[in-house]
């Protein structure tokens, strides 16, 4: 059933055109998640939608009752003590005392208690951990039909049968959620090649071809040697001129087929970035930063107690725990060389944190990367490509930038300098899901040790190869990426503590006996053996 409808929606800002299309329906049933770049437009079409912003032309016919949860807002929050219960917020109203994740929560509690057919979602997770994103996610489910702007690709992968793409002021519809929506965008891209081969192809064939028609024409229009044979009065020469002109048209005829071709551009490629990651000289040891015992507090609240862990060379690992159990404060000891830390001589610290103090708004993104960079100009500029930060736009000047370009330009400084290990909190923050995905793609080619906290799930599962899961004050490290984990976790759930403990023996038996194999990665087997062991202690 039809329950909203644009029709000749056009919506412009100054002169610049943001938003124009035909037609956008949703029915009853409907889940579709927005996406696009940074400024494509996604949360004006939401406003435009709601009935909040008025688009330049067209209309929009709205035939149910919808909430809307805004990104942005400063409205009294009125949701039934239920709701707020299932949203772990008790008697907490008042969103000018709250943190910025329990107003998340109030804000989609208020949404949800209307009981309407239509919801908008205007990045509904934003400022939440995993619990309270799980939360939502879960919530969300239970929506009739939804109309979501999100950056987080597990969410829209969990709640999504369709996905509208923004892309120059354009509507582009695909069924399916967004992994689905990625391949089909992936098929795209193969057919984009097929034709722009095909074309290729056809064009150099077509150009062989009018090269060789012009060599005979000319070959043809040459005078014969034997002088007494020249006579423009002749059957043969008249036959050579008819030969010649015949030449020319066919030549003629192969150029106009070669500007007739449907010119095709070839695709972008991602640039190979090959980093000289020797320049940074970076330390040899097996295990770059350690500590034992650690204890910390905040005044009374206490953030570590008696905590422990290692952190192997050339490793990405993901700092995991709920809001307050200390993940930016563990950076933070690290950066500041906590004598309780120990870190190994020659490694050098690069931090990412969301103040961009590193960057010089008053340079260029060029200026402001090549300041610390020890890497030549050409691969400073693979790398900011590589984070869609092309061509003139390398001379920009950092205060003309939007926050999720200042962002890459920040992050690029810190990979490119003299840096070995990088300390990253909350790196795709303000960042659309083409450049999380490019930040992604650097940051799984990075020769380094990275150890980053993020709330992306599927951007902490794409890099990460080991996880230090913070929780009741303690750090347990594991081996294995966040998929990896969450089917451990679900494993303890489902299965009792005595099989619980047979399992892990048994893959603790198997270890040991490949660690006894002439071939046998030792390292890798070595830690894995320690996880398995951290595991059976915490049972």
């Amino acid at each position: 059933m039809l329950i909203f409808e644009a029709i000749n929606i056009k919506k412009y800002y100054g002169d610049q055109l943001i938003l124009s299309f035909d037609s956008f329906k949703i029915h009853s049933g409907n889940k579709i998640g927005i996406v696009g770049q940074n400024g494509a437009g996604k949360t004006t079409l939401l406003n435009i939608l709601a009935g909040e912003t008025d688009p330049n032309e067209g209309i929009v016919r709205r035939l149910c009752q919808f909430a809307y949860i805004r990104q942005f807002s400063d409205e009294n929050i009125e949701a039934n003590t239920q709701i707020l219960k299932e949203f772990g917020i008790i008697n907490q109203i008042d969103h000018q005392i709250v943190s910025g994740g329990e107003f998340t929560r109030l804000k989609v509690a208020e949404a949800l208690s209307r009981n309407s057919i239509l919801l908008f979602a205007d990045e509904p997770t934003s400022n939440l951990d995993y619990e309270g994103i799980d939360l939502v996610k879960n919530k969300l489910l239970e929506v009739d039909t939804l109309l979501l702007v999100s950056h987080d690709r597990d969410l829209l992968d969990t709640l999504c049968n369709k996905i509208v793409e923004i892309k120059y002021g354009k509507l582009f519809f695909y069924n399916g959620n967004y992994s689905s929506y990625q391949k089909q965008k992936q098929m795209e891209t193969e057919r984009e090649w097929r034709e722009y081969e095909q074309y290729k192809t056809e064009k150099i064939k077509l150009e062989k071809v009018f090269e060789k028609k012009i060599i005979e024409a000319a070959n043809i229009a040459k005078k014969p040697k034997n002088p007494t044979r020249i006579c423009s009065d002749t059957p043969c020469a008249r036959s050579r001129g008819s030969s010649q002109k015949n030449m020319e048209r066919a030549a003629k005829a192969v150029l106009s087929r070669i500007k007739r071709l449907n010119v095709k551009q070839k695709p972008k490629e991602l640039l190979s970035i090959n980093l000289d990651f020797s320049l940074t000289d970076p330390p040899q040891n097996k295990i770059v930063i350690s500590c034992k015992d650690l204890s910390f507090s905040y005044n009374k609240n206490v953030i570590f107690n008696n905590a422990s862990f290692k952190v192997y060379n050339g490793e990405k690992i993901a700092l995991l725990g709920n809001n307050g159990t200390g993940k930016t404060t563990l950076l933070n000891l690290i950066n500041n060389l906590d004598q309780r830390i120990y870190l190994v001589p020659k490694l050098a610290i690069g931090y990412f944190h969301q103040d961009l103090k590193n960057l010089d708004y008053n340079k260029t993104v060029l200026e402001n990367v090549m300041q610390d960079s020890i890497q030549s100009e050409s691969i400073i500029r693979t790398v900011l490509a590589r984070l869609l930060i092309c061509g003139d736009n390398v001379y920009k000047k950092v205060e003309v930038l939007s926050g999720g370009e200042r962002i890459k330009v920040s992050f690029a400084k810190i990979m490119l300098s003299k840096a070995n290990i990088l300390l990253l909190d909350e790196p795709t923050n303000y960042l659309d899901i083409t450049s999380i995905r490019a930040l992604q793609n650097v940051l799984c080619d990075y020769d380094g040790t990275v150890l980053f906290v993020s709330h992306d799930k599927s951007f902490v599962d794409a890099i990460a190869n080991r996880l230090l899961i913070l929780r009741n004050n303690q750090i347990h490290e594991f081996e294995g990426n966040l998929k990896k984990y969450e089917e451990s976790i679900q494993f303890t759930k489902n299965t009792n503590l005595e099989t619980q403990k047979l399992v892990l023996q048994i893959r603790l038996t198997k270890v040991v006996s490949k660690l006894s194999l002439r071939n046998a990665d030792k390292e890798t087997l070595e830690k894995e053996y320690q996880n398995i062991l951290a595991q059976l202690k915490s049972l």
